[in-house]
C-alpha cells in the first residue's frame, strides 16, 4: 500500500486536496445527470476561475446549488456568482473552507447580504496513518452483515434505500433511481448495499479519481439503525480505496452527527469544518 503524498498533519496542501476531492466527485456527478436526454434536471455548471458553481432547475436542495473552491482570489467574483443563482431562482450556497479565505473576503460576503447558515465537516484517512476502528458488530455473531456491490439492474433497490434512509418520500424513488443509475459503470463510481441477515438495509457510494476517494453517500433504513451497518460500509469503502493504491479518503457529514461519530470510530480523523453562507 503506497504512502500518502499529502500528510495527515494539518497543512494548506491537505486542505486543498480534501476540497479538490469534493469538487471532483460533485462535478462528475452533475455532468452525468446533465447527460441524461434533454437534461431534465436543468443542471448547469459554471466556473469562476478555480471555483465551481453547481445549479439545478428541478433539485432545489443546497447540495445541488452550491459553490466550491472559493479563495481570496474570488472576492471580485462574488457579485457575478450571486447573479448566476438569482437568474435561476436559486439562493446560492457558498462553501467556505478554513485557510482559503481571509477577513476581507468574509466582510465582503456580509456586505453583499450573505450570512453564515451552517457547518459541515470533512473527515480523512490515509494509508500508513489510517488505523481502523474496532467494529464490534463485525466481531460479534449477532449481526450477520454482508456488503455487496449494487448491479446495473438494482437501482430501484438503491433508490428505495436512499429515500427511506434519508427520510424522502417513496415518490422520490424513480427520481433518485434515474439520477444515480447514470453513474453505474462510469469510471470511479461504485454503489454498495449492506444486508443484515440477507435483508437489504443500507446503501453507500464511493468515488475515486487521481488517488483520492470520496465517501459520497450512505444511509441506513430507520428500522436497522444501531446495528453496525453504516460503520461496516465505511470500513468496506475505505479498504476498497486503499486496495487500489488510493492516497486519501474523504468523507463529509454534519458536525457531531451519528455519521461523524461513526467515521471517527472507523478510524478517520477530522480534516476541517467548513461553513456555508447563503443570502438572507
Amino acid at each position: 500500500m503506497q504512502t500518502i503524498g499529502v500528510p495527515l498533519l494539518p497543512s494548506s496542501e491537505q486542505v486543498e486536496a480534501v476540497e479538490r476531492s469534493e469538487i471532483e466527485y460533485m462535478t462528475d456527478r452533475m455532468l452525468a445527470i446533465r447527460s441524461r436526454d434533454g437534461n431534465p434536471e436543468g443542471v448547469e455548471i459554471a466556473t469562476f476561475g478555480s471555483a465551481v458553481a453547481f445549479a439545478s432547475e428541478t433539485m432545489p436542495w443546497p447540495a445541488f446549488n452550491t459553490v466550491k473552491g472559493l479563495t481570496d482570489a474570488h472576492a471580485g467574483d462574488l457579485e457575478s456568482i450571486l447573479e448566476f443563482y438569482r437568474g435561476r431562482g436559486r439562493k446560492a450556497q457558498l462553501e467556505i473552507v478554513p485557510s482559503q479565505v481571509g477577513p476581507g473576503f468574509l466582510r465582503r460576503m456580509a456586505e453583499l447580504g450573505l450570512h453564515q447558515s451552517g457547518f459541515h465537516c470533512s473527515l480523512i484517512a490515509a494509508p500508513g496513518e489510517y488505523v481502523p476502528g474496532n467494529s464490534e458488530a463485525a466481531a460479534s455473531g449477532e449481526n450477520k452483515i454482508a456488503i455487496r456491490e449494487i448491479g446495473r439492474d438494482e437501482f430501484e433497490l438503491y433508490a428505495m434505500l436512499h429515500c427511506r434512509g434519508t427520510g424522502l418520500p417513496d415518490s422520490g424513488i424513480p427520481h433518485v433511481k434515474r439520477n444515480n443509475e447514470v453513474l453505474h459503470g462510469r469510471p470511479g463510481w461504485s454503489f454498495y448495499a449492506a444486508e443484515l441477515d440477507g435483508t437489504p438495509a443500507a446503501a453507500a457510494v464511493l468515488f475515486r479519481r487521481s488517488g483520492r476517494a470520496s465517501l459520497t453517500f450512505a444511509a441506513t433504513l430507520p428500522e436497522f439503525r444501531g446495528r453496525g451497518l453504516h460503520r461496516r460500509l465505511l470500513e468496506h469503502r475505505i479498504a476498497q480505496a486503499f486496495s487500489e493504491n488510493g492516497e486519501l479518503v474523504v468523507g463529509q457529514c454534519s458536525f457531531l452527527s451519528q455519521s461523524h461519530r461513526n467515521m471517527e470510530h472507523a478510524g478517520m480523523k477530522l480534516g476541517y469544518v467548513r461553513t456555508s453562507w447563503t443570502e438572507l
